[in-house]
């Protein structure tokens, strides 16, 4: 069977469901139906978030852009395609306290961090890995376990690639899901899966191509349907007006004109015809919903906040320069609902 097959026949058997096996607690009773009020803050790496339909707290460490490059005598056959990323992050700068650092360094202290704060989950939302090392993976999987720290993980576009390989950015990708990533996603599906945590849903669906397929709309559209509250984790951030391209999920921009790092990249060029209609129908569909609480994401190396249609899209800086998010889920104070709702 070919790997692209299998993730769509795995697909159609699970979308029935509507919840693809993982969850961390039970789900909620409170089904949402008029678009939920969110308040949102950010300072620096500490993001509150507060609406009605949260009933409890939930602390997540959000990690984003590691950009891990371990390898070993098993990676000596792919260095022709993982040479450039495999020297591009061997010493980066502390976001903050601008002294030298480490892609290794700075996951752990991360990981230190959601020990020391109790975290619920800890999300790993792509380029954990500068290319799918199997050094790297069996590192940070240790690593977790370490914490005894439930996680949720999706790729991001170097995760699966070696650079110059042939094959499309599909292919390549579920080759080396299936490959070496497979045992992150801890027996859920890789392109898209629904997390419980304390009545809150995260979504983690796989955009590391830039586009969305169809069995991955129509697993949105039914989590939607669910009326749950949903947060959704994603590695390319949605597109938002006055962004750059690398805001490209759902970008009306992206395409073959734009693609200005395919040489470097060494991966085949963005479609002439640029985004497909699903995925720019699941950008309508993501901004639309009225149960999303909010969208995070990573791939762009710098902290943002984007607000469409009021739903808040919070971005990561990178945690390779020791960058990652705090976020706070917290049920709203009376005092606060008088001004909100």
């Amino acid at each position: 069977m070919k790997r692209r097959l299998f993730f769509n026949k795995t697909t159609t058997a699970l979308m029935g469901l509507g919840l693809t096996t993982s969850s961390f607690s039970k789900t909620t009773n409170k089904k949402i139906k008029e678009p939920v009020k969110v308040c949102a803050t950010l300072d620096q790496e500490k993001v509150f978030f507060y609406a009605e339909v949260i009933e409890e707290k939930i602390k997540v460490v959000h990690i984003t852009d590691t950009h891990l490059f371990k390898d070993d005598e098993r990676g000596i056959p792919y260095q022709a395609y993982s040479k450039r990323m495999a020297n591009a992050y061997h010493q980066t700068t502390h976001f903050q306290t601008r002294l030298e650092t480490n892609p290794e360094e700075a996951f752990e202290q991360a990981l230190v961090f959601a020990k020391e704060v109790h975290a619920d989950v800890i999300t790993l939302i792509g380029d954990i890995f500068s290319f799918p090392s199997e050094a790297a993976i069996e590192w940070v999987q240790s690593k977790l376990k370490e914490t005894g720290i439930p996680y949720i993980y999706t790729a991001g576009n170097h995760d699966w690639h070696y650079e110059g390989m042939e094959g499309t950015l599909e292919s390549l990708r579920d080759t080396w899901i299936e490959k070496r990533l497979l045992p992150l996603y801890q027996g859920n599906h890789p392109l898209m899966a629904a997390y419980e945590i304390k009545g809150v849903r995260f979504l983690a669906i796989d955009n590391s191509t830039y586009q969305i397929n169809e069995a991955q709309l129509a697993f949105f559209i039914a989590q939607v349907n669910s009326g749950i509250p949903l947060v959704l984790l994603v590695h390319i951030p949605m597109y938002a007006p006055g962004k750059k391209i690398s805001f490209g999920c759902g970008n009306p921009n992206w395409g073959a004109a734009t693609d200005g790092n395919f040489k470097l990249e060494r991966r085949p060029k963005w479609p002439e015809s640029g985004h497909t209609q699903t995925t720019l129908d699941f950008h309508k569909n993501v901004f639309n919903a009225p149960n999303l609480l909010g969208i995070f994401a990573g791939h762009v190396h710098r902290n943002s906040i984007e607000m469409i249609k009021g739903k808040p899209q919070i971005v990561a800086d990178d945690n390779a320069s020791g960058g990652y998010l705090d976020i706070n889920f917290l049920p709203m104070d009376e005092q606060d609902k008088k001004l909100i709702l």
